[in-house]
């Protein structure tokens, strides 16, 4: 039972890390890793994700269930509800974008068939969180209220319900090391209410392209 119980793990493990994709742009540069996770409500492994993998955010380890890596959470701090800095010593943020139609029409760009251009551009650089302007020109624009996610974090963690067809920016910083920092954005694809959400995500930077 327990060889067999390794081997779900084993398995599950295995198909989130193929999913995850690393690409390489025209100049040869490795981009940030990407993926599509599901987070099950009910699961004690992948009620999180983690972002360095794709992978479930905790494991079961010596008769335990232990967290290895949880930067995105599903329903266990609030219900229904994305939380962000749950782990020992994170702090977290967690904006809602709204969806790709409303932030075309927000800010004007335009969109390519399936409504992915929107979510591909938005970006952070000097600190400053920014979104396609022009397609043509690939001319970035600042993205309004992002501000919210450099401000020194009131609370540990911080959570937002689950939308569907929401995008998410996120902001993960680590109080035992100044030196990390890690955003992220997320796309909710599938949703049920109380029971798991599946998620588009990718890496925008981990400490070094937030700084370029």
């Amino acid at each position: 039972m327990k060889l067999a119980l390794n081997l779900v793990i084993l398995t599950a493990l295995a198909i989130a890390m193929a999913q995850t994709v690393t690409a390489q742009n025209s100049a040869g540069l490795k981009e940030p890793a990407t993926g599509i996770a599901t987070l099950f409500a009910r699961d004690p492994l992948t009620q999180s994700l983690c972002f360095k993998d794709g992978g479930p955010g905790s494991v079961f380890q010596d008769g335990q269930t232990k967290n290895r890596c949880s930067d995105l959470n599903f329903n266990s701090y609030s219900a229904n509800g994305f939380s962000v800095g749950v782990d020992g010593g994170k702090q977290g943020a967690i904006l809602d974008l709204g969806t790709p139609e409303e932030l075309k029409a927000k800010y004007g760009f335009s969109e390519t068939v399936g409504n992915g251009q929107g979510f591909t551009s938005i970006d952070v650089r000097n600190g400053k969180a920014l979104i396609l302007k022009d397609a043509k020109t690939a001319a970035l624009q600042p993205l309004a209220g992002a501000d919210v996610l450099f401000a020194t974090p009131i609370d540990s963690y911080a959570s937002i319900p689950v939308k569907l067809g929401h995008v998410y920016l996120l902001r993960i910083t680590d109080t035992n090391d100044r030196s990390f920092e890690m955003l992220a954005k997320v796309l909710v694809v599938a949703y049920a209410p109380t029971e798991s959400v599946t998620v588009r995500w990718q890496v925008i930077s981990n400490n070094e392209t937030a700084k370029r």
